[in-house]
């Protein structure tokens, strides 16, 4: 048998990274504290499977890619992978205590990406012994749906690791495009300040979220405006982003508008808790 990828933290995104692994094939071990999130893993895996089906993206085997992922809380079940996409939390110190965790745990031989939306993939590299295996892998959410990976490098990040990246995606039925480190990459560097707009637009009155989002279709032919993708990824995770880009680039175009933090307290996240711009 393959030797297994891990997944770190199984919530949205590392689910849809485990989803995506196992279905192509792949032994998936993910690591979660949180028992809830375990307890509830396999039933919202085959959930997903079930609308992979629906659209025409998965035709195997649920019992085979079920039985072919494992949830775990104890970290030594990390020590035989192969690769990991760590998928914690978008907090730079929790992310760098889990890569020194990743690189005491996991075989030396072992890439280690991160699943980051905006945090400097050098800044976790250098937590570790072993920064020549260490990038980025910013899988978009839902990730079993999305064929495009954006992929970060470092300078320090080797030739192999990009090539055994590229092979992991190939392999997932993923293209990877690869940009050089920096806050926020080339996505979120961009699209997070476009939401951050975006919602100051509705805060000040100027428009409603369903007319500043028919202004992106419409007038500029976007697939999704910005509000309707904010809920998508989740509106904690675009607040947790904005600090990162603040923090880490000093500019305050990323300071969060009132509106984004009082929808965030009230738990109105989007489409995870049933309402956020829109329902």
């Amino acid at each position: 048998m393959d030797r297994p990828v891990g997944v770190v933290g199984g919530g949205t995104m590392g689910l849809g990274v485990a989803q995506s692994l196992a279905t192509a094939g792949h032994p998936v071990v993910v690591l979660d504290p949180a028992d809830q999130v375990r307890a509830t893993g396999s039933d919202r895996l085959r959930d997903g499977l079930r609308l992979a089906k629906l659209l025409g993206r998965f035709s195997g085997d649920h019992a085979e890619v079920l039985s072919s992922v494992r949830w775990t809380a104890v970290e030594k079940d990390l020590d035989d992978v192969q690769f990991v996409v760590e998928c914690g939390p978008e907090r730079i110190p929790l992310k760098q205590e889990l890569f020194r965790m990743l690189d005491a745990v996991c075989p030396p031989d072992a890439v280690l990406a991160s699943c980051t939306s905006a945090i400097p993939i050098g800044l976790l590299a250098a937590c570790t012994g072993r920064p020549e295996l260490v990038l980025g892998m910013h899988f978009m959410n839902p990730a079993p749906l999305k064929p495009v990976v954006e992929v970060a490098r470092t300078e320090q990040t080797g030739a192999d690791t990009l090539r055994r990246a590229d092979e992991l995606l190939a392999g997932m039925g993923k293209r990877g495009i690869v940009v050089r480190d920096a806050p926020g990459f080339v996505s979120n560097r961009v699209l997070m300040s476009t939401i951050n707009d975006a919602a100051t637009v509705v805060q000040e009155g100027t428009a409603d979220p369903a007319t500043v989002d028919k202004v992106f279709e419409d007038c500029f032919g976007h697939r999704m405006g910005p509000l309707r993708t904010a809920d998508l990824i989740g509106l904690d995770t675009i607040l947790d982003t904005l600090h990162v880009l603040l923090e880490t680039t000093g500019d305050d175009r990323f300071t969060p508008c009132e509106l984004l933090v009082g929808m965030v307290r009230e738990g109105r996240l989007g489409k995870k808790s049933g309402g956020g711009f829109f329902r």
